[in-house]
């Protein structure tokens, strides 16, 4: 068993309500154990600007699954969820990403861990540095160290 952690974005069909139902999905895979979760982040689009807010969360989980297995089952919820990939930063009912597991370094052309661009979106690192503040990101230093040096404009805590 190890511990990872996966981001969680929506901004479509009741964005809160589509994190929350994930939430409880993942905790229903099988070999899954939701371990913790970080609060509700409001998050205005990154990239694509012409559509609603995100609903961002991260979660932490503990895995009997092996990274790629991890990955291949989030990104099935995604699809039981109703994602439609129609373009890059689309809106979208429900986005899973595998950040980190504990203890693994893969490149790949199916998996990056640690997720190569985490470290830049302060809509992952807030909600991580809150749930887990001592997370090693790579060779980058601690989560609330990034987090503490990122612009947080457009992006709020719900509470």
């Amino acid at each position: 068993m190890k511990r990872a952690v996966i981001a969680l974005g929506s901004n479509l069909e009741n964005p809160a309500a589509q994190i929350e139902a994930a939430l409880a999905a993942i905790s229903a895979l099988p070999g899954v154990h939701l371990l913790r979760r970080s609060a509700c982040y409001r998050t205005a689009p990154v990239g694509y600007a012409e559509q609603p807010d995100f609903i961002n969360a991260v979660c932490e989980v503990e895995s009997a699954l092996a990274p790629a297995e991890l990955l291949a089952a989030l990104l099935r919820l995604e699809q039981d969820f109703g994602r439609v990939r129609t373009f890059r930063n689309a809106p979208r009912v429900l986005d899973l990403d595998l950040l980190l597991v504990e203890g693994v370094s893969q490149q790949d052309e199916f998996l990056t861990l640690p997720h190569p661009r985490m470290h830049e979106r302060a809509f992952v690192m807030l909600p991580l540095a809150q749930m887990a503040p001592e997370w090693q990101i790579g060779t980058l230093g601690t989560a609330a160290d990034i987090a503490a040096n990122l612009d947080a404009s457009g992006v709020t805590r719900l509470d």
